[in-house]
This record gives structure tokens, C-alpha cells and sequence, in this order.
């Protein structure tokens, strides 16, 4: 049962979905996590669920905590009536430019998901080369259920995949900052240079005069 101030939220944060439910339209929630990080991929992932049941705590990934969220991303899995994850490796990056291996994470995602899907709510951005009505929404993954739920399956997805990469490349800390340019990333970049998984457009200033 889920209790009344967490249904108010819910009902609120699904404002937006409702409006398709109501024309028995089951819009995909599409959402991306890893466009500001120096190192690894970045990551889109793209969900349909149904109008009922309605999973609690769903929301903005970044306002969850990583055990909330690993909860939260399977049962989101479960009651998934389609998801898909797309993945945009950090050579890609250089060569493409982040916003367009962005847009290329999102119609993977989209692609992933093995259904048809005819209208898609996307966090902030536009011009995306998929079979869909797009419905962009500014702060989407923190407005949008469908959405928040993307944001979650997708940070969890590239979180896990940074983790692993941890233990290959130890010097730079990626399971604590999965691959964002904190002080101690930053540091170790200066002291041990980039390894493959670093993004040579995202570190050009941070390695002059080294």
C-alpha cells in the first residue's frame, strides 16, 4: 500500500504520462547519465511501464542514494513492458562530439527496447532520429515518472559499468567518481596521464604543461 504523501508525489511526478494513459497511449521515458564525465561512455536508457501498478520512490536517479537506486532499477526491469539501453564509448565521443553521441545513446536505447513505441518523453533534447513523436522536457528525469525512471536504469547501468573499470584501471578512483573530473581524478590523470577509457577532447586543458 502505498502511503498517501508518496501517492500525492506520484501523482503529481506522473502529470504528464496521465495524459497519454488516458488515450491508452504507453509512452516510452527516455533519459541519459554520463555527458560531463572525462572518462568511460555515455549512456542512454529508454523504459515503457504500465499506468498501474506504479512504483514508489521513483525519481530524479541523481536525488537517490546507489542502494535506493539498484533497488529501484530492478523493479523497474520487472515491470518493464519494454527497455532498452544504448551505450556511446569515450573514442566515439572524441570523434562525434558528446551532444551527437548523446542523441546516438538515446535512438540505441530507443532501438533496444524490441518494440514499437510511437511517442517518447526525453529529458531536454531534441532531434533524435527515432519512429517516434518526441516530447522533450527540460529537468524531465525529475518532473517526468517515466523519465526518472530511465535516469535510474541508465546511471545504474554506466555506474556498475565505471565500477568494474575500477579494476582495471585502479589509479583513478572510477568506482568512488565514475569517471568525473574530481580532484583526486584530476590528480591522478596529472600524475599517471590518460588511459583508454579518458575522453582526449574532455582532458586537452587539464594535461597542458604536464
Amino acid at each position: 500500500m502505498i502511503r498517501p504523501k508518496e501517492q500525492e508525489r506520484l501523482y503529481a511526478l506522473t502529470q504528464t504520462e496521465r495524459a497519454f494513459w488516458a488515450r491508452g497511449v504507453l509512452p516510452a521515458g527516455m533519459d541519459e547519465v554520463g555527458r560531463g564525465p572525462l572518462a568511460g561512455p555515455v549512456v542512454a536508457a529508454a523504459v515503457v511501464l504500465p499506468p498501474e501498478p506504479l512504483i514508489e520512490f521513483i525519481n530524479d536517479s541523481k536525488k537517490l542514494s546507489a542502494v535506493k537506486r539498484e533497488k529501484l532499477a530492478a523493479l523497474i526491469r520487472e515491470e518493464a513492458l519494454a527497455y532498452g539501453v544504448g551505450w556511446v564509448f569515450q573514442d566515439e565521443i572524441d570523434e562525434i562530439n558528446i551532444l551527437n553521441a548523446t542523441k546516438k545513446a538515446f535512438c540505441e536505447a530507443y532501438a533496444a527496447m524490441g518494440r514499437p513505441c510511437f511517442d517518447a518523453l526525453v529529458d531536454a533534447v531534441r532531434g533524435l532520429d527515432i519512429p517516434a513523436a518526441q516530447h522533450p522536457i527540460v529537468h524531465g528525469d525529475a518532473l517526468c515518472y517515466l523519465i526518472g525512471a530511465a535516469s535510474i536504469l541508465a546511471k545504474v547501468e554506466r555506474d556498475a559499468f565505471m565500477a568494474r573499470m575500477d579494476e582495471v584501471y585502479p589509479e583513478y578512483g572510477f568506482a568512488r567518481n565514475k569517471g568525473y573530473g574530481t580532484a583526486e581524478h584530476i590528480a591522478a590523470l596529472r600524475a599517471f596521464g590518460p588511459c583508454p577509457l579518458h575522453r582526449r577532447s574532455f582532458i586537452k586543458g587539464i594535461l597542458e604543461g604536464v
